[in-house]
């Protein structure tokens, strides 16, 4: 991850038809190159709001949204080929009539040859795990696989930054697992910088490394690593529960033994290895006591 900012979000406001307002000023939004980052926070606080603003969906009120040095509202055409989006509703992203065509449908109208715009709709539907699917109607497969169409037609640019609204929602275990790990690969070896948006909080250490909580009325209130932010705040101020690892871990702590902060179930499980392998600290005598005869 490079210091270079990305993603400058300065003090958003956002007033809706009907009056709903979402303001954003606190602390600043901003992304790194290569950064993962998460935006958390109860329903209606305004996360998709801000992630729409991110990708030129939605125009500010007031305030100032500044992608690649660009404002996604008015100059999105120029910036759109490093971006790669997948909202809460993927339906409405699914416009092809088979999988393969929706795949290749943006590289085909962005000037890409036809060569090369099926050279990666194959690989990216490969690397989900999708590709025996490519000749079915997206609107006739289940929930989870029609995220991963939906996430191949954002990949298959190879963008720089992935915004993914809730990219594990309705997925089944399996495939939470395969999402999960082609986006930490992306990551590592491509510098893909990501934002995304979790309800479950268990997931959120397989996504990001640094997050912001917003509270009512889109205000964001905290920022920081998100192992600081589930060790070192009460997030059920802001109706988020911890991470189970966490609220584990804090229990165990509480009881005196010597667990250091992770959201890594294999780290965990090392750190607890290495605890039930040491002598115990006192024997308790569960004999009851007789009395002499």
């Amino acid at each position: 991850m490079s210091d270079e900012v990305i993603v400058d979000v300065d003090c958003l406001e956002h007033v809706y038809p009907d009056g709903v307002r979402v303001d954003t000023c606190g602390n600043a939004f901003r992304v790194c190159r290569g950064q993962r980052v998460a935006v958390l926070g109860p329903n209606g606080s305004g996360k998709s709001t801000l992630l729409k603003h991110v990708v030129g969906i939605l125009k500010p009120t007031s305030g100032r949204v500044s992608v690649f040095g660009k404002d996604p509202a008015r100059e999105y055409a120029e910036i759109r080929s490093r971006i790669g989006t997948v909202m809460q509703n993927v339906d409405e992203q699914l416009i092809g009539p088979t999988v393969f065509e929706d795949v290749a449908f943006a590289p085909l109208n962005f000037g890409f040859s036809q060569a090369e715009t099926i050279q990666r709709v194959e690989s990216t539907l490969h690397a989900l795990g999708i590709w025996e699917l490519r000749d079915r109607l997206p609107h006739y497969l289940s929930g989870g696989e029609r995220k991963k169409v939906a996430l191949a037609g954002a990949l298959v640019f190879g963008p720089e930054l992935l915004v993914f609204d809730e990219p594990l929602e309705g997925v089944d275990y399996a495939s939470r697992r395969e999402i999960t790990r082609l986006l930490q690969t992306l990551n590592r070896d491509k510098g893909m910088a990501m934002i995304v948006t979790a309800h479950d909080m268990d997931v959120v250490g397989d996504l990001a490394d640094f997050g912001y909580v917003m509270g009512p009325g889109g205000r964001l209130v905290l920022s920081g690593s998100v192992i600081d932010l589930f060790y070192d705040h009460d997030l059920s101020d802001y109706n988020l529960a911890p991470p189970t690892i966490v609220e584990l871990i804090k229990t165990l702590r509480e009881q005196g033994l010597r667990f250091e902060p992770t959201l890594d179930p294999e780290v965990f499980r090392e750190q607890l290895r290495r605890q039930l392998a040491q002598p115990s600290r006192e024997v308790v005598d569960l004999e009851p006591t007789r009395s002499s005869p």
